[in-house]
């Protein structure tokens, strides 16, 4: 587990499942209230962070549908009685495990959302608000979760450090990623935390300079 701090935000990163997934548990350190994003698996591993902070569940945010991101999303979402939100243009992934990938580790699995979340929808629940952003291309239906008051960008697995996400799976697009990346992510400020789906966190600042796919030069 790694803990975070960015502004009023407690944030602990937890590594699960097969291909070491970022679950995010967020919390507003004043109030307690909480949301989990992208709860990959191990529900027992999320509670036992949740409950050791005292933690409020307001909610269950997934950044998109694949397999790996989303196994124990239904049991948390039973086990605290919230609601569970995705991209409107998600449901194929979710519902279907030929789609959402699920089949490579024998493990399928099929959801639904409580909520269907559109581009530039503010959601609030609690003392926690957030923007949702829209970037297709990994998946048609992926999205980012912006906390605006403290610049932290949960990114899925649409951007990386040095790097964007995959394109090759069903309803990938690379165009339609590289677009996401130039008009929805990298115009946020440049101190914007990014907090990613694998791997490292890292900054709207830092990928400006160094990521080869969101560089000025790249475009021309």
């Amino acid at each position: 587990m790694k803990a975070i701090q960015a502004g009023i935000l407690n944030i602990y990163q937890l590594e699960l499942g097969v291909i070491r997934t970022n679950c995010y548990v967020v919390m507003n350190r004043e109030t307690k209230d909480t949301i989990i994003i992208d709860p990959a698996d191990s529900e027992e591993v999320i509670a036992d962070e949740i409950e050791k902070h005292d933690c409020k569940v307001k909610g269950i945010f997934l950044t998109h549908g694949h397999f790996d991101h989303i196994y124990a999303a239904v049991p948390l979402a039973r086990r605290y009685r919230v609601s569970l939100y995705a991209g409107q243009k998600e449901r194929e992934l979710l519902t279907d495990f030929k789609v959402n990938c699920s089949t490579m580790i024998e493990r399928p699995i099929e959801i639904e959302a409580d909520e269907w979340l559109t581009d530039h929808q503010k959601i609030t629940l609690g003392s926690l608000s957030f923007e949702v952003i829209e970037t297709p291309g990994h998946t048609k239906g992926s999205v980012c979760y912006y906390w605006k008051e403290d610049k932290v960008l949960f990114s899925g697995d649409t951007l990386f450090l040095e790097s964007l996400g995959r394109t090759d799976l069903p309803t990938g697009n690379s165009a339609q990623i590289l677009t996401s990346l130039r008009d929805k992510i990298i115009v946020l400020p440049e101190e914007t935390l990014v907090l990613t789906g694998h791997g490292s966190s890292t900054t709207i600042g830092y990928e400006r300079k160094n990521n080869p796919y969101v560089e000025d030069n790249f475009w021309e």
